[in-house]
């Protein structure tokens, strides 16, 4: 048998553990609640900016930039956009999303 030389058995060994505590420590922190929930945090502002987005492109908002020049009392010198659809429309996915995260976790 051309493994049985104890030095070659003892560094496979050792190199299979420290491969095992690595993919042992890469589950841990894949499903660890600190990194679930800063991952969940960046989908739903990811996903909430979206949304914003396409719902000001629907309602015909445009962002300009805002220069430094700018004053701050002048900034809505017409009649500013009415973000009351807008956040009608948020409340109205949380409140969806909630009762499907609910409806879901009582099927179970």
């Amino acid at each position: 048998m051309a493994d049985s030389d104890p030095d070659e058995l003892e560094r496979r060994i050792a190199r299979t553990r420290a491969e095992l505590a690595q993919t042992v420590d890469a589950i841990a922190d894949r499903v660890s609640p600190k990194r679930v929930a800063e991952r969940t945090v960046a989908d739903v502002k990811s996903r909430a900016t979206g949304f914003v987005a396409s719902v000001g492109d629907a309602l015909g908002l445009t962002a300009r930039p805002v220069e430094r020049a700018d004053d701050p009392d002048r900034l809505w010198d017409e009649e500013p956009p009415s973000l009351a659809p807008i956040l009608i429309g948020v409340g109205a996915v949380l409140v969806v999303g909630a009762a499907i995260a609910l409806f879901r976790r009582r099927r179970r």
